[in-house]
């Protein structure tokens, strides 16, 4: 080698030692939600949209939904790795994985911390799901690593209680004693996203859980920003501000953002059911023909029309389509203007009436419900909105402060989750164990217990029918529309799986999630 060439490599070695190496940054994923502000964000009390989606990204479960799906044959190992049941199906064994890491230096997951979440589910002082673990006689930690679950009575599908959503999440027991009523807005969990901070009435900010038990995340974190105006989250879409807007389900939006360029709009499971629970008990719905004339009055077509038919399909029973036991003959009243003013007239309403009703502001709830306004007031009915914000909402129904009640929902796919939680008097609010049986329905309870405890399929399919029948004959709720989930998402953006489905309502970002 000659002397240039033993100076050249000389100082190219030297240049490479004098020059650092820049450390690649991760990108932060910026994902709008039509929200004033986050609620409560213990995962045990996030029963809004808004809330649910952002708990999806910080907890985690025993078991969960595979990314992208709602199927529960597809229901996969998450905190547990795996599990046994007994011959009877009373008792079921968990055993979880070791040195799963808590965010935030909270130390690593143990059978305590389980046992804890999941009796703090069952509590109604702690948690909005309470209901759903009514058949749960004991939880106890066998050893650090197993958990023992015993029930009184068999129920349709217990994975279905434990999956990361609703009362199935798993939080820190330390988290929880220490932080108090603060929880709510400084949740630990073991997911991969956790939260750094949250600005009010403008964003929710976390941050990449580097420990996270199946590998730290692809992205930084996640900027959830609450965004209420349709209009603002669209232009600051276009504008390249967010990466994931969350769209309005309806076809004139969903038809204009896949015409952006560098655009894809996910439409996915499961569809929300929107009904209206009417107060049996309390005037006017007291009275059923009052209530078949709001039923006749409804008009479930033309809500299709106007949401559109690739994000829309009419309610056709008390629960959504698909759960298993689902029925399409319930005998819902068919829409008739005339037999509603009928109806009216002979409860005492010749001239029409006007109720009171408590509404959220969330755009896309508002908008439906100012069309059931306007289809109620064609048989004389008139609805008189009290427009609040969205968290306020929910308190104010589960004050029991509306006599009707628009409401959107979906639930783990089998009819006894969702016709309990709705109709059954357990759930009535302002009781005990109160969920979201806003209309005080008992009709078919006896129904609905005696299908959770049958052994036989056909049996459960066949009370499961019955109590729809019920629940449709007494009007205790209309059925009016399902409505699909609707994101829109630049083209760089991989959630790493397949959206076909979500039960936390919004694409769940994992540690597979990336912005290429």
């Amino acid at each position: 080698m000659g002397i240039f060439s033993i100076r050249a490599a000389a100082l190219a070695a030297a240049l490479a030692i004098a020059t650092p190496v820049v450390a690649q940054t991760l990108p932060t994923l910026r994902v709008a939600m039509a929200a004033q502000d986050v609620g409560r964000l213990d995962p045990h009390f996030a029963v809004s949209t808004i809330d649910r989606v952002v708990v999806a990204w910080m907890f985690s479960g025993l078991v969960r939904f595979k990314p992208g799906s709602i199927d529960p044959a597809e229901i996969e190992p998450d905190l547990a790795q795996s599990w046994e049941r007994s011959e009877d199906g009373l008792a079921w064994t968990f055993h979880l994985r070791p040195n799963v890491a808590f965010q935030g230096g909270f130390g690593i997951l143990t059978a305590d911390d389980v046992v804890f979440s999941l009796r703090k589910s069952a509590n109604a002082a702690t948690s909005a799901f309470a209901a759903d673990f009514a058949a749960f006689e004991t939880i106890e930690a066998i050893d650090p690593l197993t958990v023992r679950i015993k029930l009184r009575n068999p129920v349709p599908s217990l994975l279905g209680i434990l999956t990361n959503y609703a009362g199935g999440y798993i939080v820190s027991r330390r988290a929880v004693e220490e932080r108090g009523a603060a929880f709510v807005r400084s949740p630990i969990g073991t997911g991969p996203f956790m939260l750094d901070h949250v600005t009010p009435n403008q964003s929710a900010e976390l941050v990449a859980h580097e420990g996270y038990f199946r590998g730290k995340p692809q992205l930084a974190g996640i900027s959830y920003r609450f965004i209420p105006s349709d209009a603002s989250r669209d232009l600051a879409f276009q504008a390249g501000e967010l990466d994931v807007n969350y769209g309005r389900a309806d076809q004139t939006w969903v038809t204009r953002t896949r015409q952006l360029p560098n655009t894809t709009v996910d439409v996915f499971e499961p569809g929300e059911l929107t009904q209206i629970s009417l107060n049996i008990t309390r005037p006017p719905f007291n009275d059923i023909r009052v209530r078949q004339a709001v039923a006749h009055a409804v008009n479930r077509p033309e809500f299709v029309r106007w949401r559109g038919a690739d994000v829309s399909r009419e309610g056709q029973s008390v629960i959504p389509r698909g759960y298993l036991g689902f029925i399409n003959d319930p005998g819902l009243l068919p829409h008739n203007i005339d037999r509603a003013k009928a109806l009216l007239a002979e409860a005492g309403y010749p001239n029409g009436l006007t109720i009171k009703v408590v509404h959220t502001q969330l755009p896309e709830m508002l908008s439906g419900m100012q069309v059931l306004q306007q289809q109620l007031r064609r048989a004389g009915i008139t609805l008189d909105l009290s427009i609040v914000e969205h968290a306020t909402f929910h308190q104010q129904i589960r004050q029991d402060l509306s006599p009707m009640v628009y409401y959107s929902a979906a639930r783990f796919p089998v009819a006894d989750i969702y016709l309990t939680q709705f109709f059954h008097s357990r759930s009535i609010v302002q009781t005990p164990t109160a969920v979201t049986n806003f209309s005080h329905c008992n009709l078919a309870d006896a129904q609905i217990d005696a299908a959770r405890v049958a052994t036989d399929l056909a049996e459960q399919r066949r009370l499961w029918a019955e109590a729809q029948r019920l629940i449709a004959q007494a009007v205790c709720g209309v059925p009016i529309i399902e409505t699909l989930l609707v994101y829109g998402r630049h083209n760089n953006v991989d959630y790493g799986y397949t959206l076909n489905g979500s039960m936390s309502l919004g694409p769940l970002i994992t540690e597979r999630t990336r912005l290429n």
